[in-house]
Formats: structure tokens, C-alpha cells, sequence
């Protein structure tokens, strides 16, 4: 396949424009790219496909990322789920690839959207963080990372119950995801998920999702996080029911 062969279709288009709007709020949040990328990239693409291209575009684009983060985060906080996360990976990469992809791709709908839900609706976990809902979590954390790249959401709402400011949560999840990401890269090579079709996409994605992960960077603390969040809600909820619709 040549790269300007399918540059020029419909499907490269919607996949381009939900790698930036994607790239956006995780420019500006540390999280939430899958949720925007994944609905309408698998309705175009399969999961298979488009969960690998994610894993690529967002891990290499994202490495400039985590020097900061690392001064800011709280470690102790992120190997607590990172840890189950990583183990429980290979399972979710295994749901990938024996799932049928139509059955997949309505379910990552289903759960985009019910986890925007509860982000929305400023549902959070209450209480001490004990061990085991710290470690189901993460292990719910790597099985949506692996199965999906939708290893964010179930952190945030456990991170975000917590005292710890924006800053360090978001820190937090900029560490917590390029460690699962690691997990998945290694189940995506062992499932032959990486091909020829993955590597042209993530190619020619590249520059449309790291500007757009630059630009959302430059709007953390600049933009109002009440209005940017009411944005990527509806930009999210906006990409799951477009998947259900193709």
C-alpha cells in the first residue's frame, strides 16, 4: 500500500480528524485520546488495526511528555495501578484479536460512553483507596488498555477522588499510560498486530496528531477547565454515537 493511495480517501480523512481532536485533549488533559480515537477509528478501520496505529502516534508523540511528568507525579500512586495494569494487558490484547470486530468495536462505543457518563456527571470512588480497588483498577485499567486503548478512564475516576491537585493527576496519568503502553506494545508484537496498513497510518498521522498535542499542551493552564472539559465531553460523546452510526 502506498501512503498517497489512501491519503486521499473519506476513511483517512475521518480517521485524521479524530486523531486530532484526539491529540487535543490529550495534549491538554494527559488522558482521553483513546475515547475520541478508538469508536470512530475502529467503525473505519477494526480495533485491531486502529488500536495499534493509537499505540504507535500516541507513545512515540507523548515521550516529550513525561520528563515533566515525572517531577510533578506522585510514583507511589502510579505503580500502585500501573503495576496490575501492565499484567492484565495481555489479556485485554487477547479479547482484541478473538472478539469479532463488529461485536468489539459496538462494545468500545458502549463503554466510551458510559464512561464519559460518569466523568461528566462528576461521579467519583469514595473512600480509602485500599489495595484490592486499587489493584481491580489497574487490572481494569489493562484489560480497556489492551483490549482498546481505553486504559485512562477508569484511573481518572479513581485518581480524581483523591487529594491531589490537576497537576499531579495529570502528571500521574501521563506515567500511568506510557507504562500499560509498554504492556500492549509487547502483547501487539507477540498477536502480529503491527502491519503494513498500522505503520502507514500512524506515518502519515504523525504530524496531524503531534500538532494537535502541542496545541492542547499549550492550553493547559491558559484555557478555562470547566469549558474545556464540556468540549471534550461532547467531542467524545460525539465520536462514540458516530461509530455506532457506521
Amino acid at each position: 500500500m502506498q501512503a498517497l493511495s489512501f491519503i486521499a480517501t473519506l476513511d483517512w480523512a475521518i480517521v485524521a480528524v479524530a486523531a486530532f481532536l484526539a491529540g487535543l485533549v490529550r495534549g491538554f488533559s494527559g488522558f482521553g485520546a483513546a475515547m475520541i480515537f478508538m469508536p470512530p477509528a475502529a467503525a473505519i478501520l477494526t480495533p485491531a488495526v486502529a488500536a495499534p496505529i493509537l499505540l504507535i502516534v500516541d507513545g512515540l508523540l507523548t515521550l516529550p511528555l513525561i520528563p515533566s511528568a515525572l517531577r510533578r507525579c506522585n510514583l507511589a500512586e502510579v505503580a500502585q495501578v500501573a503495576i496490575p495494569g501492565v499484567l492484565a494487558a495481555p489479556l485485554g490484547v487477547y479479547l482484541l484479536v478473538t472478539l469479532d470486530a463488529d461485536l468489539l468495536r459496538i462494545g468500545i462505543a458502549l463503554v466510551v460512553l458510559a464512561l464519559t457518563a460518569a466523568l461528566a456527571s462528576g461521579w467519583r470512588y469514595r473512600g480509602q483507596p485500599h489495595r484490592a480497588v486499587t489493584v481491580g483498577t489497574g487490572v481494569a485499567a489493562g484489560l480497556l488498555g489492551g483490549a482498546a486503548g481505553l486504559s485512562g478512564p477508569p484511573v481518572i475516576l479513581f485518581w480524581l477522588a483523591g487529594q491531589s491537585g490537576g497537576a499531579v493527576v495529570r502528571a500521574n496519568m501521563i506515567l500511568f499510560l506510557a507504562a500499560t503502553g509498554i504492556g500492549s506494545l509487547v502483547s501487539y508484537l507477540v498477536a502480529g498486530l503491527f502491519t503494513n496498513q498500522v505503520f502507514w497510518y500512524a506515518l502519515t498521522l504523525f504530524p496531524i496528531y503531534g500538532a494537535a498535542i502541542w496545541l492542547g499542551a499549550q492550553g493547559f493552564g491558559l484555557a478555562s477547565e470547566a469549558v474545556f472539559r464540556r468540549v471534550a465531553f461532547t467531542l467524545i460523546v460525539l465520536a462514540a454515537t458516530t461509530s455506532l452510526v457506521l
